[in-house]
């Protein structure tokens, strides 16, 4: 059975066409459509309910040691207030999830997971703090935190405008954090933080103060142009700004390095889980990459379409769409290594009809400063 956000009276309210995903009923759209709430995050401002997603806290005197051992990414240097992207591997360097990081204090770290992969990643980091307990002597404890939060993500250029109306609180610096902030007396944490490829930021508090935190930001924003935005426009938002996605760009059969995701690696660390078997997928170098496709005729290009070049079956699309800022229909793909030459071009089969498109340079959309 599906669950409902705190959110969602006022969704179906308002005009919210109401969808499942990930074990949640969410608006796809609103009255205004897809593009048109795309258009918004991209020129003024959109707001989104993702209390769908998963948090975690890990803390303890060795929490720090811990988060090392479970994650790609490096946290040595991370200071407290900021947050970092990271990857969660197997012990074959396939991807479990990817997540970000904010970092309490030494001994407290708050993460969140992408909503489909809550239980799975929750059993495999308690099943890994557990183990370092008592194989390493570490100090540290795991707590699914999920329900004790709500998360609201304001994006798009006009969004520190529109929360500077309601709160002094706002993070300096792109993927920092206030803990403690306070929008009209309701205490939340404000990161600098999105998924659209967009200047903004994401808002969690306790469930019973999102409606009204939602409600003073939708009035707030309403001479500046935002609108609430459903999961349609932030899926091709994230696209245009060419992220992956889980299940999509990332799996557990595919790594970091193919993923395109080596940034948030760092094989000089010691040890993580997955180091071994990437380091041995490195020496044999990259057989596959993540790449991009534009589309050079009519046609909009889909997810899970085989990809030809010269008639030979190259790779397969892992997201595409028609992407309403840049005007264009687009894909990512995953595709063989060699094959992956900027301007050459390819066929995709979508529906049994092959569309013409070339290989293109990601991230398809970027904007002009941070």
């Amino acid at each position: 059975m599906e669950k409902k956000t705190p959110l969602y009276d006022w969704h179906v309210n308002n005009g919210g066409k109401i969808y499942p995903y990930a074990s949640y009923l969410l608006p796809i759209q609103y009255e205004t459509g897809i593009i048109n709430e795309h258009m918004a995050v991209r020129e003024k401002a959109g707001i989104f309910d993702v209390s769908h997603m998963g948090e975690f806290l890990i803390y303890g005197k060795d929490a720090s040691e811990a988060i090392q051992l479970l994650f790609t990414n490096d946290f040595s240097n991370l200071k407290e207030g900021r947050v970092r992207y990271t990857l969660m591997c197997n012990l074959t360097g396939g991807i479990i999830d990817d997540l970000i990081v904010y970092k309490m204090n030494a001994d407290r770290f708050f993460l969140v997971v992408n909503a489909a992969n809550r239980e799975k990643d929750a059993a495999w980091i308690k099943k890994y703090i557990d183990l370092f307990r008592t194989e390493k002597k570490i100090d540290a404890s795991f707590e699914d935190v999920s329900d004790n939060y709500a998360q609201a993500a304001l994006q798009g250029p006009a969004s520190q405008k529109i929360l500077s109306m309601l709160t002094d609180d706002i993070p300096a610096q792109y993927y920092s954090f206030m803990e403690k902030a306070e929008i009209s007396g309701l205490e939340c944490l404000i990161s600098r933080t999105g998924y659209t490829g967009e200047t903004g930021f994401e808002i969690y508090c306790k469930n019973e103060d999102i409606a009204i935190i939602w409600e003073k930001l939708i009035l707030a924003g309403k001479d500046d142009g935002l609108i609430p935005c459903g999961l349609g426009a932030r899926d091709t938002l994230r696209l245009e700004a060419s992220m992956p996605l889980y299940g999509h760009e990332m799996n557990e059969e595919i790594d970091p390095f193919e993923a395109g995701l080596s940034f948030a690696v760092k094989m000089d660390k010691s040890s993580f889980l997955g180091k071994e078997a990437l380091t041995g997928k490195m020496s044999q170098g990259r057989k596959r990459i993540r790449t991009g496709l534009k589309a050079l005729e009519r046609g909009v290009l889909r997810e899970n379409c085989p990809v030809f070049m010269n008639g030979i079956e190259i790779g397969i699309t892992t997201s595409g769409t028609y992407l309403p800022y840049l005007k264009q229909s687009m894909a990512m793909a995953m595709i063989h290594s060699e094959n992956n030459i900027m301007g050459k071009e390819a066929e995709i089969e979508v529906r049994g009809k092959l569309i013409k498109a070339e290989i293109c340079n990601l991230p398809f959309y970027k904007r002009a400063s941070t």
